[in-house]
């Protein structure tokens, strides 16, 4: 055991790290051939992952600010319906210098926002579809009515129906894959997380601990009917000076570091 030096601080009292050595920190493997999974989770101290229902309240500056790091690194943001409804989301929105460093890098200006639903039970006229410069991706499952499935491709989504009645994360990588969009940040639910783990797609998890304690009944970051025990790599420890923790682990396979 040994004390780490928090040496790394997102202040700008302290102005540590800027923004290039933060996206360094964070890389994606170079030109990956298949989609590499990075979790990206916001906790309290006593380990809950919302707070009256939403991640919001638990967020801090530099949980924000790497939140839009994050985003600009990736081809495509993962997410679950539930976390949709509930967090109310909305297109991906880059600036114009970000836009321009994506298309330096070969990545599209934006990247969409890809939905996993096995019932298509996102509404045509959510922010996901009226709020955003690129169509969401709705992937969902052969036994969704297809009357929603309808109203969302009239909306302006890319929808994607699997041939399975849920959808599979076989499925999922694969119409991410056929699409190259192989940077892929996931944002939740606990639900997904749980499904991604269980079938062992998560490569990576990057976590903030919010310096608050919150009880109640908040679940945690993954969730799943049984365990899904997947030893990780400590990649990163970073701390701001309001207390706010964040870190990386990766998941070494041959291969695919």
């Amino acid at each position: 055991m040994r004390a780490i030096d928090n040496e790394g601080f997102l202040t700008t009292a302290h102005s540590r790290l800027h923004d290039d050595e933060i996206r360094e920190l964070y890389a994606y493997p170079t030109d990956p051939s298949s989609p590499w999974i990075r979790m990206n989770f916001v906790s309290s101290i006593d380990g809950a992952v919302t707070s009256d229902g939403t991640s919001g309240a638990l967020g801090t500056p530099a949980d924000r600010r790497l939140f839009t790091l994050l985003r600009e690194l990736a081809d495509v943001v993962v997410v679950g319906a539930g976390t949709v409804r509930s967090e109310n989301y909305g297109g991906a929105k880059p600036d114009a210098a970000t836009r321009d460093r994506r298309l330096a890098r070969g990545q599209a200006s934006v990247p969409p926002i890809a939905v996993v639903t096995t019932s298509a039970h996102i509404h045509p006229r959510s922010r996901l579809l009226t709020d955003t410069d690129v169509p969401p991706i709705v992937i969902t499952g052969r036994a969704a009515p297809e009357d929603r499935v309808q109203a969302l491709v009239a909306a302006g989504a890319d929808v994607v129906r699997v041939d399975d009645d849920a959808v599979p994360t076989s499925a999922l990588l694969a119409s991410l894959a056929e699409r190259n969009l192989n940077r892929v940040l996931c944002e939740g639910g606990p639900s997904l997380f749980g499904q991604l783990l269980r079938d062992d797609a998560v490569d990576e998890l990057c976590l903030t601990t919010s310096p608050m304690l919150i009880a109640g009944s908040a679940g945690r970051i993954a969730s799943s009917p049984s365990s899904s025990p997947r030893p990780m790599r400590r990649a990163h420890v970073l701390a701001d000076d309001d207390g706010t923790i964040l870190t990386r682990w990766v998941r070494e396979r041959p291969g695919r570091l």
